[in-house]
């Protein structure tokens, strides 16, 4: 455990490591008060060493729930498909059970039940995002992450530089789309896709860390390879992108927050609650993201979407 003086009170800041390879949760903070620029510092610094950061009975709304992000970048509108964020705070994405069920024409409790890195499609896919709980359920519902950068290092030598000098399609739907053929979804992104070509292997730009930068919710295609050994290889890396051994698992209340680093994890929304009566509802932001760079110097290209700036 880490502990720092923090002088906004009495009570020190601990991080608290929570798994192997990621994830810490994080006390003696009261996210409605003021951050000093230490405390941000301290914060910061801890998102890139563990890569998700836990804060628990923490009550706040919309507005404190943007403040607190806008100390850590520009935040961006809620999501480049949503037109139904709360209409006074347009930089809030609702994950609600209720609003799901009519985006996609079937009962859901989060976009995609595969493993994801928010947004991946962008050119430049948010840099982090914080995600609170207002009603979670009393059982199940829990999110996990994943280490992409300890996923990364645990392979093979020959396999990495094979992987450092590759590029990947990224599109929203992935290789199959999570919603219905008639579903407002399926409407929005017909209209205006978003396509693009990131390195397989990500430089961090904070850490300097390579990060095996793709996901089954969002990746579709190895670039110059056959389909048949395009989809071998992704099928390799989204194995051992799941490998246990990488990830967090958090389970939620009203008032919990989790804060991760987007360009170093995936995260896995829950499939456990599709037979229950329940209800859950999360709030999220995201902050604006760098352009992807490849272990050759090389910045992805865009083949349909702009960049996703903040407001």
């Amino acid at each position: 455990m880490t502990t720092i003086e923090s002088p906004r009170s009495a009570t020190a800041l601990e991080i608290a490591p929570v798994a192997g390879h990621i994830g810490a949760e994080v006390t003696g903070i009261d996210l409605r008060a003021d951050l000093t620029d230490a405390t941000v510092a301290d914060l910061t610094a801890a998102l890139h060493r563990y890569k998700v950061l836990f804060f628990r009975d923490q009550h706040i709304g919309h507005a404190e729930q943007i403040a607190f992000s806008r100390r850590f970048g520009a935040v961006t509108p809620s999501h480049p498909y949503d037109d139904d964020a709360p209409t006074e705070y347009p930089e809030i994405l609702a994950v609600d059970s209720h609003l799901y069920e009519k985006r996609f024409g079937r009962k859901k409790f989060s976009y995609t039940n595969q493993w994801h890195t928010d947004v991946s499609p962008l050119i430049n896919p948010p840099a982090a995002s914080i995600l609170r709980a207002e009603i979670a359920p009393e059982h199940g519902g829990d999110t996990q992450w994943t280490n992409l950068a300890a996923a990364y290092a645990g392979l093979p030598q020959s396999l990495r530089t094979f992987l450092d000098g590759l590029r990947a399609e990224h599109r929203f739907g992935g290789r199959i789309p999570p919603w219905e053929a008639d579903s407002d979804y399926a409407r929005k992104t017909a209209a205006s896709p978003l396509v693009t070509e990131h390195p397989v292997v990500r430089v961090h730009p904070a850490t300097g860390e390579r990060v095996l930068f793709v996901n089954p919710g969002f990746t579709t295609r190895i670039i110059g390879l056959t389909p048949r050994q395009s989809d071998a290889l992704l099928d390799l890396l989204f194995d051992e992108i799941a490998q246990p051994a990488y990830t967090v698992r958090f389970r939620w209340a009203a008032g919990s927050i989790a804060f991760w680093d987007n360009r170093a994890t995936a995260h896995l929304a829950p499939s456990d609650l599709d037979h229950l009566d329940v209800t859950r509802v999360l709030y999220r932001t995201t902050l604006e993201g760098d352009v992807p760079v490849g272990v050759d110097g090389a910045a992805s290209t865009s083949v349909a979407g702009t960049k996703f700036t903040g407001v």
